[in-house]
């Protein structure tokens, strides 16, 4: 018994000196190169970090985009496309650590550098239309966090997740959500904060994010005074939403709705 506990106390301190690097693989360093946009430096409290921006139309939505894992903007870059063609401003943000951004991400890092982009945006883009932040998978916590934060029109969640460390519990079978250390990306939090108009979708047969955890950003979103849907991407799973039918027509009437 004093022996598999020992054991399990030796794997838990294990896998929380890891878990970061399970949260924020960011193999991919490709700097993002897609037509009409292009990277600016923003001043923050750690250093300069590295954004992409696309100008759109006087008085156009301006879009900020916060990304999932993979760490890298090449791998959405058909959703920033989307937006550009769409006439919006977009401004996305690159990850300390991933996508040839230098740094360390870090929970706090990363929301403090969210919070900078927001206040950068008149700098970047201007600021003469409706904001709207857009965040899928690890960014929808970015999302809510500035949506939180600041004043925004609008914000879009695909794939959101209730409590990042509720997904590291059912993996390592360790209470996550209560040991010390962990990074624990609780978006319930920041969600019983935003009262700006929100859109959540989500793949109905999510494997890594199940949909139940978009349901409870719904609920948390409601009881704070969103004025929030929720649009089942069905047959979706956690990667491949941007081709599902009802992801890209509900992103833009969501916008257009906000922009009207």
């Amino acid at each position: 018994m004093v022996v598999g506990v020992l054991l399990y106390a030796a794997y838990a301190v294990a896998a929380v000196s890891v878990h970061t690097r399970l949260v924020y693989p960011f193999h991919n360093q490709t700097e993002l190169m897609e037509p009409g946009f292009d990277a600016q430096d923003v001043p923050t409290d750690a250093g300069p970090l590295r954004v992409y921006k696309h100008v759109g139309e006087a008085g156009a939505p301006v879009v900020i985009y916060f990304m999932g894992n993979v760490g890298a903007l090449t791998a959405f870059a058909p959703m920033l496309r989307h937006h550009a063609d769409a006439g919006r401003s977009v401004v996305a943000m690159g990850y300390r650590g991933g996508g040839g951004v230098p740094g360390t991400p870090s929970e706090d890092r990363l929301k403090g550098d969210a919070l900078a982009v927001y206040d950068a945006l008149p700098q970047l883009v201007g600021k003469d239309g409706p904001v709207i932040v857009h965040g899928y998978s690890l960014g929808t916590g970015l999302a809510l966090h500035v949506a939180a934060e600041r004043p925004v029109d609008g914000l879009i969640l695909a794939a959101p997740y209730a409590r990042l460390c509720e997904l590291m519990a059912v993996r390592s079978f360790l209470p996550a959500c209560l040991i010390p250390g962990v990074q624990k990306w609780q978006s319930l939090k920041d969600a019983r904060r935003v009262t700006a108009p929100s859109l959540v979708l989500h793949g109905t047969v999510d494997g890594l994010i199940p949909f139940g955890h978009g349901e409870r950003v719904v609920a948390a979103l409601e009881a704070a005074g969103s004025d929030t849907s929720l649009v089942p991407i069905e047959l979706g799973g956690h990667d491949g939403l941007f081709g599902k039918p009802g992801y890209l027509t509900g992103i833009d009437a969501f916008i257009d709705g906000i922009a009207r």
